[in-house]
């Protein structure tokens, strides 16, 4: 995906690599921790990519009984890759499935196998669960298959359409009307909690609340009806769905099985808004990125978040910290310029004096210091107050700082934020503000040149200079420390507690895990 274009401001190089260099040195300590843990749903997603699907008559997803009966009889310290494939090469079982059901009943037999047997099983588990990375590899290369048979999206930037009502069969008809009416990408946000949920539900759902919620099924269904509508628009329209909480791995198997095309990705949205353990989602993000980078999945990153409980404007070099670090994980989990969506948003107050210039400012330091990412821009939400007019002229700016900055993907505002979930003539109509303000202001970037020195590059400025003082901080203190004094949005993490601190395990030195082996072996 091809974004970037001739820097509207300039930034001092030589603090650019310093912001970037300090981004490295901040992050390379979490990596270091991601690679030395693994966690129950880093384990549950190398199992479903070997093909164990269902749940039991409670409704317990399989995955989660085989891997909590591993753990049990011998530990996760070593994966479940070596401990399953052992027990079904012994003929425990004669497959996942039917492992997965007797060990649910305390009779799985698990060891860790040692000499020959350790060979055999290790063989077999890369076998099976290459079986899952081959998938993936196909579901990408439909993908770019589809893309060139049908057409891409005709011009940046994307437009980004949030359907859910809770029932997949709904939510179908009223993601294929939106892609009909001009969205280039339909998001299906998730049920209000399922970040919480220490497993993925099964089957296709019809009970979601303020959402649906994300399973292989659902994915299924969605993916074949855009390529249906895909195929009579004559352009491939992106489906999306959200990686994140405490199933971040497994959700991002199930995307790559499913040819998702966009993700949202981020362990700092966890960490803040849902009070998920630093540590255990910051080792589930790298396996889900790598996941991604496989698949070539876009992920698109949380930032615009920070701006919902800190001022947009006194907190906007944290946004900056956020991106510089969102970029280095990406990197390092194998994801390329093109594929990292980094977020922000049009979030300050519009009674700030000049609040246009300084949105502008945020949004073209952004563009500027990321100039091949898809940056995503998100509309305001914050200051949207229930007089509908007001929020559509507010979402009308929105729209027109995207075009003017270069924005990658632009999600469509609605006017009736903070009223109520958007009607379908909600989306209509802000459908139509978003495509008047593209159609009458496509081209406007090639007339749009702020003064070298003037307010918006200026301030510019001023914000990455902020950034690289708080990364210098940063990297004193460390990042787990920054998060627990609530650097970021206010909110006060510390690394020991959370959700799901229970289900993160140091590696042994024996660990084994086919799939993180394939996912960074060389391509």
């Amino acid at each position: 995906m091809e974004t970037s274009q001739s820097a509207l401001i300039r930034l001092d190089p030589a603090q650019v690599r310093r912001a970037r260099t300090l981004a490295r040195k901040a992050g390379r300590p979490i990596v270091q921790l991601a690679t030395t843990h693994t966690t129950v749903s880093v384990e549950r997603a190398t199992v479903r990519l070997a093909g164990l699907e269902g749940a039991d008559s409670e409704r317990v997803p399989w995955v989660n009984r085989l891997v909590d009966a591993v753990r049990t009889e011998v530990g996760l310290e070593h994966g479940v890759a070596l401990p399953i494939w052992d027990a079904l090469v012994r003929g425990q079982a004669p497959d996942l499935l039917t492992l997965a059901q007797k060990a649910s009943t305390g009779g799985g037999g698990f060891r860790i196998p040692a000499g020959r047997d350790l060979v055999r099983a290790r063989s077999a588990a890369r076998k099976a669960v290459g079986t899952g990375i081959r998938r993936i590899d196909t579901s990408r290369k439909q993908r770019e298959r589809l893309v060139r048979r049908y057409g891409d999206a005709p011009r940046r930037p994307w437009i980004y359409l949030i359907v859910a009502t809770g029932d997949i069969y709904e939510d179908i008809p009223q993601a294929c009307a939106a892609a009909r009416a001009g969205a280039d990408v339909i998001a299906v946000i998730r049920s209000t909690g399922q970040s919480l949920l220490d497993y993925v539900p099964e089957g296709a759902t019809r009970e979601g609340y303020a959402g649906t919620y994300a399973t292989g099924e659902n994915f299924r269904l969605m993916r074949a009806a855009l390529d249906e509508v895909s195929r009579e628009l004559g352009r491939y329209v992106r489906l999306t769905n959200y990686a994140s909480g405490l199933c971040m791995p497994e959700i991002a198997a199930l995307a790559g099985l499913e040819r998702l095309d966009m993700m949202l990705n981020d362990s700092m949205y966890g960490i803040l808004f849902r009070d998920i353990n630093p540590v255990r989602t910051f080792v589930d993000q790298r396996f889900s990125r790598q996941i991604h980078a496989r698949a070539g999945i876009v992920i698109n990153t949380g930032e615009d978040n920070y701006l919902t409980t800190a001022d947009a404007v006194e907190a906007a070099h944290t946004v900056t910290v956020s991106q510089l670090l969102n970029e280095f994980f990406a990197k390092e989990a194998g994801l390329p310029d093109e594929l990292i969506g980094l977020g922000h948003a049009f979030e300050i107050d519009p009674a700030v004096p000049q609040s246009f210039r300084l949105e502008l400012a945020h949004a073209l330091l952004a563009r500027t210091l990321f100039p091949a990412a898809p940056l995503k821009w998100m509309p305001p939400t914050r200051h949207m107050t229930g007089d509908v007019f007001r929020g559509y002229l507010l979402d009308g700016f929105f729209n027109l700082a995207g075009v003017l900055t270069g924005q990658g993907i632009l999600l469509v505002g609605m006017m009736t934020e903070a009223v109520v979930t958007p009607w379908l003539s909600d989306r209509d109509l802000a459908l139509d503000n978003v495509r008047y303000v593209l159609d009458a202001c496509s081209g406007l970037t090639e007339d749009f040149r702020p003064p070298p020195d003037g307010f918006i590059a200026t301030r510019a400025r001023e914000v990455l200079g902020e950034a690289v003082g708080l990364l210098e901080s940063m990297v004193d203190e460390g990042l787990l420390t920054a998060i627990g004094h609530g650097t970021f949005a206010g909110m006060k993490r510390p690394a020991d507690g959370g959700r799901g601190l229970d289900g993160v395990v140091k590696r042994a030195e024996t660990y084994l895990n086919p799939a993180i082996e394939a996912l960074e072996a060389p391509q």
